[in-house]
């Protein structure tokens, strides 16, 4: 896989996989990196015929966080609050985004995951949080998300102590959803986007953001806010079909509409 892109883009079955390219530096994070990745995941969030995202790392690692080398050649393209932010938005989409996490994913690598709907890595992957010993504050929003994912004292250990953990480990405390054998993770991951993708559209989209929403909400408001959502989708073109396809016994086409 050799180009001078970042990122890469491979399309097959209405899923997009995204590569993280930089091999040779393990895919550490630079501004040239960050925005590849923003302009990649917007343009694809805006195309009707990709409807799943999958986002892995080329070579041997997923992403070995911000390039500290790059930061400190003096790189003019922002502060390093701006690559956090930068990377923040490229993941403010609708579409659904699966981490396949093929190797070491450390510091803003890790931590670019919890922004991902799904997760699903290697059995030789590593995670590592460094922050705290780089005298660094951890970014991407993962002091929020973290805590709600694998609970406060798991992601106060990880954050507190900077230690490596394992895949497995990873998946014992629900910062992972799957591992599996490293040969089949590009097949695993492939088969469960393309799965997600069968699905309507719009139906995944709005029940992506209404998970999202509930992590702020009350029950009563996001109780109406399921109300409001089923009442949209059960007057589209794809709710008819679902139904029509149901009764009919075969296998429904959705067009998004």
């Amino acid at each position: 896989m050799m180009s001078d892109e970042s990122v890469l883009v491979e399309i097959s079955n209405q899923v997009a996989t995204v590569i993280l390219n930089r091999p040779k530096k393990l895919n550490a994070i630079d501004f040239q990196l960050a925005d590849q990745l923003h302009s990649a995941l917007r343009d694809l969030d805006n195309d009707d015929s990709v409807r799943s995202i999958v986002l892995t790392g080329a070579g041997r690692a997923f992403s070995a966080g911000a390039d500290l080398q790059a930061r400190d050649d003096g790189e003019t393209s922002g502060t390093a609050p701006s690559l956090s932010d930068r990377l923040f938005q490229s993941f403010a989409i609708q579409k659904p985004v699966i981490a396949s996490i093929n190797g070491v994913a450390v510091g803003g690598g890790c931590t670019m995951t919890l922004l991902c709907d799904i997760r699903i890595a290697s059995d030789n992957a590593r995670f590592q949080l460094p922050f705290a010993k780089l005298c660094l504050s951890a970014e991407l929003g993962s002091t929020y998300i973290l805590p709600r994912l694998i609970g406060l004292g798991r992601a106060t250990e990880l954050l507190l102590t900077s230690r490596t953990i394992d895949a497995h480990e990873a998946k014992e405390i629900g910062l992972v959803n799957r591992v599996v054998p490293a040969s089949e993770l590009g097949s695993v991951t492939q088969e469960l986007a393309e799965n997600i993708a069968s699905f309507p559209p719009q139906a995944v989209r709005v029940n992506k953001k209404a998970l999202q929403l509930g992590l702020n909400s009350d029950l009563e408001s996001q109780r109406q806010h399921e109300e409001l959502a089923l009442t949209v989708l059960s007057k589209t073109e794809d709710a008819r079909e679902a139904v029509a396809a149901f009764r009919e016994k075969r296998d429904p086409i959705f067009k998004g509409r």
